[in-house]
């Protein structure tokens, strides 16, 4: 629920007059550009008049309900602040001004906007609105509220976002109540600007007014918006239902056409992961995206499963890799030692993990970029020496010259006897010796001690024998249960010492990376570390600034690099393909795009299916 309160997309660039662009002259020679679509770099794949994006199905039929199981609750519909736990589907009856399609990288295309029109220089962007736009309320949905929504979210949205937004815009101002213009700040890198105010969601004034809102507090009121799905009911904390909006303004236009199918979506709430799966196995809810190798292995052999009431179906996932990690936290002084943490890292054993609990069906995370051709391999081609040689000052010793660092390769057996000699090796060059007791202390008779914060109890089998490896070096670690709102006090306090996150990039180095690595966001909820360090503010700042792909991968490929060599992070694993499980009701395009599952997307029902499902019991 984090990232659904980023309003931020990839940079993206002008198209080519070829894809229906017009370009006018201003009074000082500089074109004024156009168009229906901009990409990041290249040209869209789609004119003006497209009929429908190349991977859905036009013909889908409308209909049928589509059910998910989570874990955990909600006690709120507001994700864009630090109060409360939100739910999924809190935004989703919010649009963008744009939108990205699931088969192109770092491209949009106008949804609320009509057009779009700024001068070469990106110095300003005038969003022309569609004039049938409205919420579903029926209220239009004007200039006024685009407005709105940029200074609420620049002046009560996430710390960050209000940092990013304050420093990009210089003025926003209507034009008439269908066009917005937003002037960019002198000096601020334009490469990103039109995307990130692209991607703006946009609020109704009218609701936020009625109903005395305050985006910087907890809401137990979802939000009024202009979607194709709008609110239908919720139980707090334990069921969220929304419905397709049957007066939906956008039903007709090319860009929706074989999209967002379903009657209705709802999300079902249980308090751990074994009583989800179990609901699942009797029908309570009707799609599940396993990520569990264990129940995926083991499990899937109950009778829904045999009658063929529930399919199993494995589809590639061509996404960078969610890079899922234990992250240190560097504002601690023990973690401020790189030995230190590269020694800790060095007792996870993925390889026993995976062939013993995961069924080795998972691949090492090694890189913020992994499963894409952007991650950094091998030493630094003389490009990235290029950029890292003014910043290798910050860097670890070799950055210019050794590969880009690779997690340990352990053994069969659960303790390493190699890699923990390496451990114990770093930790007494680090001044963390080994006592009497057994337990590991500094000069001043600290003991080494690691707490890893845990909500999951389906997380225990992982972590509890890396704490034991821990603890067969002298480190007095301890897998800290907790439960869902002391996990989400303490992260967002920073009290912890290890804690599990997301920490997978984008195609382009945008505002987001800079949220996650960046120093002025270093005590911000999306820079879980506290990571500041001017070697990676540089690299993200060229990065930004990068025009061409050949830049862009190699902006990347030493970012990435750099970011491997600080050993911030004990990296899990990642699958290159979904494990589904559902209901024999569901359908989707033969020719799935590269980028996105798109279940609420581009899926659809077979509602005669699903009607045999209910009158057999299968699905309640």
């Amino acid at each position: 629920m984090r990232r659904l309160a980023l309003i931020a997309a990839l940079a993206l660039a002008p198209a080519s007059a070829a894809l229906s662009q017009e370009a006018e002259a201003t009074g000082d020679g500089e074109n004024i550009i156009k168009t229906h679509a901009i990409a990041l770099f290249g040209e869209p794949a789609l004119p003006a008049d497209f009929p429908h994006y190349r991977y859905v199905n036009p013909d889908a039929p409308k209909g049928g309900e589509i059910s998910f199981g989570a874990v955990g609750g909600f006690d709120s519909f507001n994700p864009f602040t630090h109060r409360g736990r939100a739910i999924a589907l809190s935004v989703i009856q919010l649009e963008r001004l744009m939108d990205s399609p699931a088969d192109e990288l770092g491209v949009d295309y106008c949804l609320l906007c009509e057009t779009l029109e700024y001068p070469e220089s990106k110095d300003w962007v005038i969003f022309n609105l569609r004039p049938e736009a409205k919420f579903s309320d029926g209220t239009p949905l004007t200039a006024h509220d685009v407005l709105f929504s940029f200074e609420t979210l620049r002046d009560k949205g996430l710390s960050s976002f209000r940092m990013a937004m304050q420093q990009m815009v210089a003025k926003a101002e209507v034009l008439d109540d269908h066009r917005i213009k937003f002037t960019f700040a002198e000096g601020y890198p334009r490469r990103d600007v039109i995307s990130q105010m692209g991607n703006q969601i946009v609020f109704s004034k009218k609701d936020f007014e009625e109903n005395n809102r305050d985006l910087e507090q907890s809401s137990d009121k979802p939000f009024l918006g202009s979607g194709p799905y709008m609110f239908d009911r919720a139980d707090m904390g334990r069921t969220l239902v929304v419905k397709r909006n049957p007066d939906y303004w956008g039903k007709d236009l090319p860009i929706n056409q074989g999209r967002f199918n379903f009657d209705r979506i709802r999300y079902e709430m249980f308090g751990d992961f074994d009583s989800a799966f179990e609901a699942f196995k009797a029908g309570e809810y009707t799609f599940r995206n396993e990520t569990s190798s264990m129940h995926w292995s083991t499990r899937y052999d109950f009778p829904a499963l045999a009658s063929g009431a529930v399919v199993r179906e494995t589809l590639p996932d061509g996404q960078i890799a969610s890079a899922d990690a234990w992250v240190f936290n560097l504002r601690r002084p023990k973690f401020q030692d790189i030995r230190v943490r590269e020694a800790i890292g060095l007792m996870f054993n993925f390889e026993w993990t995976n062939q013993t609990l995961l069924y080795g069906l998972e691949t090492r995370v090694n890189s913020f970029w992994d499963n894409s051709e952007f991650r950094a391999d091998g030493p630094p081609s003389p490009e990235e020496v290029a950029l890292l040689e003014p910043v290798a000052g910050d860097l670890p010793p070799g950055i210019l010259t050794e590969p880009a660092v690779v997690q340990p390769v352990s053994g069969e057996r659960q303790l390493d006897r190699q890699n923990m000699r390496r451990a114990v090796a770093l930790l007494d060059e680090a001044g963390w010796t080994v006592g009497s007791d057994g337990m590991r202390r500094n000069a001043a008779g600290e003991v080494l001690s690691i707490e890893i914060l845990n909500d999951d109890v389906g997380n225990d089998r992982i972590i509890n024998p890396f704490v034991q490896n821990l603890r067969a070096i002298g480190i007095d670690a301890v897998n800290r249960r907790v439960d869902n709102a002391e996990m989400e006090l303490r992260t967002r306090s920073k009290d912890f010492d290890m804690v599990e996150d997301s920490l997978g990039q984008s195609y382009a180095v945008g505002g987001y990376a800079g949220q996650v690595f960046g120093s002025e966001d270093a005590d911000d909820v999306f820079n879980p570390m506290g990571l500041a360090n001017p070697a990676i503010d540089k690299l993200l700042e060229v990065g930004q600034q990068a025009e061409t792909q050949e830049e862009n991968m190699v902006a990347i490929s030493a970012l990435d690099r750099a970011l491997r060599s600080l050993r911030f992070w004990v990296p899990k694993w990642f699958k290159a393909e979904y494990t589904l499980a559902y209901y024999d009701m569901y359908r989707h395009p033969e020719q799935m795009p590269p980028y996105a599952l798109g279940t609420l997307d581009f899926w659809w029902a077979d509602t005669a299916r699903e009607a045999e499902l209910k009158a057999a019991g299968a699905i309640r």
